[in-house]
């Protein structure tokens, strides 16, 4: 494969630096590192962690030129997928591999993908918009202003859950099992803590059977919900027990932990830049781009995974056939050659549209429209009724290096 399309980096000029650890995230220190692995170590071999062996990849020129190679860098389930938790080649105790359309290469992922996307696209969201304007109205009508409440579970989780009700048409009542399920399906910490993967798969076993028991409704009485769209198409209507488990993973992890992980951002991040929380509420108009910055600045996915399908020395270090390489979008956007004072929310970023979050290439979110929907709403519905976030303690962050987010984040609202 040729060279010339690509930059090569520069050897490590540091020590490994070990990434996963999910201190740094629990704590909110994974700043730091990262910026010393983007300015002497772009590409970084690490021998060891919690994980395994990886290759870190943390600038944002070179995963876009890893993404867009998905024959040579794989996203493969049969090979682990696209996180750390799973190595290559062999499997963890109790481990239990689920394909999904995001972890697999062409052409089963063209086919799966192309079997859901309609569900996101431009005409369907727009269908979506004055439900989820009044859900969301109504979930705020609830809160009391001046009273502190935890903003995660009264509006992040409800709100997110309830789109995601919506998508997949489940039991309305049921629905904050959805928001479980979505844990134990995002929480690569489970594979590597001992006991944990039983528990994790009893969970997800009790998913797949509350959908199965879905699937046979909707073959007697089919409608336009993600469930009837699956048993519709020839991808996806003959999938086995592990291949549907996988995709409803996917699906409620890309619909929930991401969205929701973005609406605590907002909260928390705008309350650490009360000047630009100001300019916002001044200049409603900039709420659309406002949403593309904190999607930036919080990055809810930390990483994606791939595995080296060749032998190549394209990037400058030697990969091996073989390796897995973790792209770090959280440290792609806050890449200083392409964002300018990175670590800061602006509003008004001219560029805020650049960020990874969403991934790129044939693996880009699905579903980025309908989250876009879900964080323009809040905040326009916010701004309507004059309200501002004001966080009172310190937040409970999730310690996990893939899932980005908060447990916990206790807020009051005030007028403005």
């Amino acid at each position: 494969m040729a060279t010339a399309a690509v930059d090569r980096v520069k050897e490590s000029e540091i020590d490994p630096i070990d990434v996963t650890r999910a201190e740094l995230y629990a704590e909110d220190r994974w700043q730091e590192p990262f910026r010393q692995l983007r300015q002497h170590a772009p590409i970084q071999w690490v021998p060891e962690s919690k994980f395994g062996a990886f290759w870190s990849v943390s600038t944002h020129k070179q995963i876009l030129q890893i993404e867009a190679l998905p024959k040579l860098f794989s996203s493969d389930w049969r090979y682990g997928g696209i996180t750390l938790a799973a190595e290559s080649d062999v499997l963890l105790p109790d481990e239990i591999r689920q394909p999904m359309f995001i972890a697999m290469d062409p052409p089963e992922h063209t086919a799966q993908r192309r079997t859901v996307a309609p569900s996101f696209g431009p005409s369907e969201v727009a269908a979506m918009k004055e439900e989820c304007r009044q859900r969301t109205g109504e979930v705020l009508d609830s809160l009391s202003v001046g009273e502190t409440f935890d903003w995660v579970e009264k509006v992040s989780i409800e709100l997110t859950t309830g789109q995601l009700a919506k998508l997949f048409d489940y039991p309305w009542e049921e629905r904050h099992k959805l928001t479980e399920w979505s844990d134990y399906g995002g929480d690569i910490e489970m594979f590597r803590t001992p006991g944990m993967m039983s528990t994790r798969n009893d969970k997800l076993q009790e998913m797949g059977m509350a959908f199965a028991a879905l699937w046979q409704q909707r073959i007697a009485n089919p409608g336009k919900d993600l469930v009837s769209v699956m048993i519709q198409s020839d991808a996806m209507n003959h999938m086995s027990e592990e291949e549907f488990i996988g995709n409803l993973i996917l699906l409620i992890v890309g619909g929930n932990d991401t969205t929701r992980n973005t609406m605590s951002g907002y909260a928390f991040g705008l309350s650490q830049f009360p000047e630009e929380r100001a300019k916002l509420e001044a200049n409603p108009e900039l709420i659309p781009n406002a949403v593309q910055e904190i999607i930036r600045w919080q990055t809810p996915l930390s990483h994606m995974r791939r595995m080296v399908m060749e032998d190549t020395d394209m990037f400058g270090p030697q990969m091996k056939k073989g390796d897995r390489v973790a792209l770090w979008y959280i440290s792609a956007n806050r890449d200083e050659e392409v964002f300018d004072d990175p670590d800061s929310i602006q509003v008004d970023r001219e560029n805020a549209r650049r960020h990874l979050a969403f991934g790129y290439g044939i693996h880009r979110c699905v579903g980025a429209r309908v989250a876009e929907l879900q964080l323009i709403t809040l905040l326009e519905e916010l701004a309507k009724r004059r309200l501002r976030v004001n966080v009172v303690g310190e937040p409970e962050r999730v310690p996990a290096c893939f899932v980005h987010g908060f447990k916990k984040l206790p807020v009051e609202l005030s007028r403005y």
